[in-house]
C-alpha cells in the first residue's frame, strides 16, 4: 500500500504492475464502509497479468480529505490517479459505492472506460434517502466502531468466510466520520438512471444472491438500463461478493476481461 500525489491531492493505493502487462489496467473501487484493502483477493489474482490498482476515495484510507466532495469529485479524483499513473484507458470494477462512482466515471469520460464491472450496486436505490439519514444519524450517535458492529451482519451472507466479519468491522471502524458522511451521501442519494442508460461499453453486473443491502432486483433494474449488460448472481454471497466468495467473483471477472480484451 502507498500514496500517490495527484492533481486531486494524495490518493491511497495498492497496486501491482507486471513488467510486461498482457491486458489493459483494472481500477478497483470500494464501498462506503470499506477501503482499498477490500480488493486484495483480486489484486492477488489478477496482478500477474495486468496492472491492477485499488484506490481510496478522498478522506478514506490514505487519501487526502476534501470537504464537501461529491460523487463526481470522487470520480474526478480517480481520473486524476489514472492521469498520474499515465493510464489513458482502463477497466473499472466497483462495488456498491464503487459501482456508483464507476457509472459517474463512464458518464464523465466514456472514451477512457474499456469496460465496467458493477457489483452489488444500483442506478437509484428506492430506500436511499432513508438509508442515508439512518446511517448518518447512527454514525454520529454511536461512532464508527459501534456502527460497524451493528451493521456487519446485514452486509454479509449467511455463511461468510472465517475472519471476514472481524475484518469488515475493523476496516469500517477506521473510516473517519467526516469521510463516511461524504461517502454515504455519494452512494445513497444517487440517481444516475440517465447516466446508466447512456453507457455503451461492455458491462458485467454482479450481485450476491443473499445481498440484503442492494438486492438482486436492483441489479436487474440496472441491467435493464444498460444496453447489452450481462448479469451474474453469486450463491452464498451477501453485499460484499468479492471477499465473501472471491473464487466465484474472480472467475466472473476473468471471463468478462477475456471476452472484452
Amino acid at each position: 500500500m502507498g500514496e500517490i500525489s495527484t492533481s486531486s491531492g494524495t490518493i491511497g493505493v495498492v497496486q501491482v504492475r507486471p513488467r510486461h502487462p498482457e491486458e489493459l489496467p483494472v481500477l478497483f473501487l470500494h464501498g462506503v464502509g470499506s477501503d482499498k484493502s477490500v480488493w486484495q483477493p483480486q489484486i492477488d489474482e489478477f496482478g500477474h497479468r495486468q496492472h491492477v490498482i485499488a484506490a481510496d476515495y478522498p478522506g478514506y484510507g490514505e487519501s487526502d480529505f476534501r470537504p464537501d466532495a461529491t460523487r463526481d469529485d470522487f470520480a474526478a479524483a480517480m481520473f486524476a490517479l489514472l492521469d498520474t499513473l499515465e493510464i489513458d484507458r482502463a477497466h473499472i470494477c466497483g462495488l456498491s459505492l464503487g459501482g456508483v462512482i464507476a457509472i459517474a466515471m463512464a458518464a464523465a469520460a466514456p472514451d477512457r472506460i474499456a469496460s465496467l464491472v458493477l457489483a452489488d450496486t444500483f442506478a437509484v436505490h428506492p430506500d436511499g434517502q432513508s438509508i442515508y439519514h439512518r446511517s448518518i444519524a447512527a454514525a454520529e450517535e454511536m461512532g464508527m466502531a459501534a456502527l460497524a458492529e451493528s451493521r456487519v451482519d446485514a452486509l454479509l451472507g449467511m455463511e461468510p468466510p472465517p475472519g471476514l466479519r472481524e475484518s469488515v468491522i475493523l476496516t469500517m471502524t477506521q473510516i473517519p466520520l467526516a469521510a463516511y458522511r461524504l461517502g454515504a451521501r455519494a452512494v445513497w442519494l444517487a440517481d444516475q438512471r440517465e447516466k446508466a442508460a447512456a453507457i455503451n461499453v461492455p458491462t458485467l453486473i454482479i450481485c450476491g444472491e443473499e445481498d440484503a443491502i442492494t438486492p438482486p432486483s436492483l441489479s436487474d433494474e440496472l441491467a435493464g438500463l444498460i444496453a447489452h449488460a450481462r448479469s451474474a448472481f453469486i450463491p452464498g454471497a451477501g453485499h460484499l461478493t468479492n471477499v465473501e466468495r472471491p473464487a466465484a467473483f474472480n472467475r466472473l471477472l476473468h471471463e468478462h476481461l477475456e471476452a472484452v480484451d
